[in-house]
């Protein structure tokens, strides 16, 4: 059974067609529909400007985010930590052996 299924998604008053999996198509629908916000909400505050530029906004702030995110979530600065520790420990255990 084809897991996929048709959909029409509507970004900035354009619908565009795709074809998901069928668990995907909430999260789908959800992000169109956090874009959609983000651009009425440039769109009031910037009034006169054209839905490409409140699209532009849009995605430079969303991206802006994921930046942000995946700087919190960066785990190397630990691990390096943990392993000098390790390396301490490892080499006082050694000497007091």
């Amino acid at each position: 059974m084809d897991d996929k299924l048709s959909i029409n998604i509507n970004i900035a008053d354009r619908l565009y067609p795709l074809r998901v999996d069928r668990k995907e198509e909430e999260d789908i629908r959800k992000a169109a529909k956090i874009i959609n916000e983000k651009v009425v909400q440039y769109k009031q505050k910037y009034t006169g400007k054209d839905v490409q530029d409140c699209l532009a906004m849009a995605t430079l702030q969303f991206v802006i985010q994921k930046f942000d995110t995946e700087k919190r979530l960066d785990s190397s600065p630990l691990v390096n930590e943990l392993e000098v520790m390790n390396d301490f420990l490892s080499e006082f255990l050694e000497k007091e052996i």
